[in-house]
C-alpha cells in the first residue's frame, strides 16, 4: 500500500538529529570528526545545516555510530525533498492569497463563513467558490451579479437588495440540493401534493419539516436556509437534477406569510418550470403591492386561488360578520386552511393590518 509523504511545517536538516546523536553518547564534535577523518569545521557544517550528507558522510556516519548508512541518505533525502514541498506549498499559499483579496469583495465572505460553507483558509475555499459559482475561472465571478438582474422577478420597493448576499444565499440553496436524493417528481399529482400541503399548514405544527417530507415524496425539494444581511429574498425557485427545488428564507415566523410564500413557489412549478428547466425564480420582498412581471403575477393568483377557493372568497368577504372570529374560523374550517390565512388575505384586500381578531399566526 503507497503512503502519502505529508512535508512537515519546517524541514529538519539531518545535521539537528546528529547533533541530538552526538549529545545523547556524550561524544564531543572534535572527538568525533577524528574519528570520522573529516575537518572539525566540516562536521560543524552539516550539523548546523550548512553542508549536505554526501553518500561518503553516510557511510562514515553509520559506522561511526554503529547505524545503517542508508538512515543517513535517507534523512538527507528527506530534507531535500521536504523543501521542494514546502517552498512549492508557500508559493501556493502566496498565490492563494493574491487570489482571494481580489475576488472577497464579490462574494458574502461573512455569510458563507457563518454558514459553514468555507473556512477562511483561500488554499481550500477557492476551489470551491469556482463549484459554487459554477465558473471555469475566478475572472468570470462579476458576470454572476449581471445575469441577477435577469432572474429577480419581484423587487423589493422597501428595502435595498444585496445581491452579493443574494446570489450567495441562491447559491447555497442549490449546493444543498445536489446533495439531496429524492422520488421523481410527476406534475400530474398537483391536486394531491395541494391537498396534502394545506392540511400540514392547517394543523401548524412541525410544519416546516412535515412540508418539506410531503414534497420530497412527490420529487421537489423544499430547503430552508437563513437569509443574509441587507437581503430580503422569500424565496426561490429552480431544477436541480431531475427535481424542482423551492429554497425559502423563511424572514417571517408567520404561518400565512409561509404558507403564502410555499404556493407562490409552488406556482412557478406548476405554472412556469414544468415546461421550462432552464430559469429560476428569486423573489425578494413578496409583498402584493409591489409592481412584478407577468409571471409574479400568475404565482400570486396561483397561490390566493390554490389556498382557498375564488368563488368561495367572494362570498365571504360580503358577509357583514366576515371580521368576526366565530366567522372567520368556520370558513377556514370549510376551506382547509388555518385561520391565519384567511385573516391576512382580509387585511391584504381591505389594506389594513391591524384587523382585531385574536388569531395565533406564529409558525409551528
Amino acid at each position: 500500500m503507497k503512503t502519502k509523504h505529508i512535508a512537515p511545517a519546517k524541514a529538519i536538516h539531518p545535521g539537528e538529529i546528529l547533533m541530538d546523536e552526538l549529545e545523547a553518547r556524550e561524544i564531543s564534535q572534535k572527538e568525533f570528526a577524528i574519528k570520522l577523518g573529516i575537518q572539525p569545521t566540516q562536521l560543524n557544517e552539516i550539523i548546523k545545516g550548512k553542508r549536505g550528507i554526501t553518500a561518503e558522510h553516510a557511510v562514515l556516519l553509520g559506522k561511526g555510530l554503529n547505524m545503517e548508512p542508508i538512515v543517513w541518505q535517507n534523512l538527507q533525502s528527506l530534507y531535500e525533498l521536504d523543501r521542494v514541498i514546502i517552498n512549492e506549498r508557500t508559493q501556493n499559499r502566496l498565490v492563494a492569497i493574491e487570489e482571494w483579496d481580489k475576488i472577497k469583495n464579490l462574494i458574502p465572505e461573512k455569510y458563507l463563513k457563518k454558514m459553514g460553507a468555507i473556512s477562511g483558509d483561500p488554499v481550500h475555499d477557492l476551489p470551491y467558490i469556482k463549484e459554487f459559482y459554477d465558473l471555469n475561472t475566478l475572472e468570470e465571478l462579476p458576470a454572476v451579479y449581471q445575469k441577477t438582474e435577469s432572474f429577480l422577478n419581484r423587487k423589493s420597493t422597501k428595502n435595498t437588495v444585496d445581491k452579493i448576499n443574494l446570489m450567495g444565499w441562491v447559491n447555497l440553496i442549490k449546493a444543498t440540493a445536489k446533495n439531496i436524493q429524492i422520488e421523481k417528481f410527476d406534475h400530474r399529482k398537483e391536486k394531491e401534493i395541494i391537498t396534502g400541503l394545506k392540511k400540514i399548514l392547517a394543523n401548524n405544527k412541525d410544519t416546516i419539516e412535515k412540508c418539506k417530507k410531503l414534497l420530497a415524496s412527490y420529487g421537489i425539494n423544499l430547503i430552508t436556509l437563513k437569509h443574509p444581511e441587507k437581503c430580503a429574498v422569500d424565496g426561490v425557485c429552480f431544477w436541480s437534477n431531475k427535481n424542482p427545488t423551492i429554497g425559502l428564507s423563511v424572514r417571517y415566523k408567520r404561518i400565512d406569510n409561509f404558507s403564502f410564500t410555499l404556493f407562490h413557489e409552488l406556482g412557478h412549478i406548476f405554472c412556469h418550470l414544468k415546461e421550462n428547466k432552464e430559469t429560476q425564480f428569486i423573489d425578494v420582498e413578496l409583498s402584493m403591492d409591489i409592481d412584478h412581471s407577468k409571471a409574479e403575477k400568475e404565482a400570486d393568483q396561483y397561490a390566493m386561488d390554490q389556498l382557498i377557493n375564488p368563488s368561495n372568497w367572494e362570498d365571504f368577504v360580503t358577509l357583514p360578520n366576515r371580521l368576526e372570529k366565530k366567522s372567520l374560523v368556520k370558513f377556514a374550517q370549510l376551506e382547509g386552511v388555518h385561520p391565519a390565512v384567511v385573516k391576512g388575505r382580509l387585511c391584504f384586500e381591505l389594506n389594513s393590518y391591524t384587523i382585531k381578531v385574536d388569531i395565533d399566526n406564529l409558525l409551528g
